[in-house]
């Protein structure tokens, strides 16, 4: 299989995965997306999750639909939101809070290393340089 095929296939997945976590911020798991939301966060809970929510939505339709040039822009805005939201996942683990089946420390702890191959994911997905062959 193709790199490009390889990287497209990388990206796109992760766009819809975005989406769907957008959309379970807005509706099904929106309660369980509180768990994460770190204390410190000056906004109330619910409203941290619903904002959450319309960026993963924006930005896992930018990750499918931008054009070819921009794609490895984007790829570096998700890893870095995938950055920015770590310290939900951290919060989520230090005060034991149950969401999504981790319902235990161990759990929890192993979801922590699972947010480094996101920002890895997104970056590999969208690396494709555009190439231009002058005749």
């Amino acid at each position: 299989m193709k790199t490009s095929t390889i990287e497209n296939t990388a990206r796109i997945a992760l766009g819809a995965n975005l989406i769907l976590a957008g959309i379970g911020h807005l509706t099904f798991a929106r309660k369980a997306f509180r768990a994460q939301v770190p204390n410190w966060v000056p906004l109330k809970k619910d409203d941290t999750v619903v904002y959450s929510g319309i960026a993963e939505i924006a930005l896992g339709s930018t990750l499918i639909l931008a054009p070819k040039k921009y794609r490895k822009t984007v790829g570096k805005i998700a890893a870095g939101f995938f950055t920015a939201v770590f310290p939900g996942n951290i919060a989520q683990y230090t005060h034991h809070r149950d969401a999504f089946g981790l319902d235990s420390d161990s759990k929890r702890l192993a979801r922590l290393f699972f947010q480094p191959l996101l920002v890895l994911w997104a970056l590999k997905g969208t690396s494709h340089k555009v190439i231009s062959h002058k005749i």
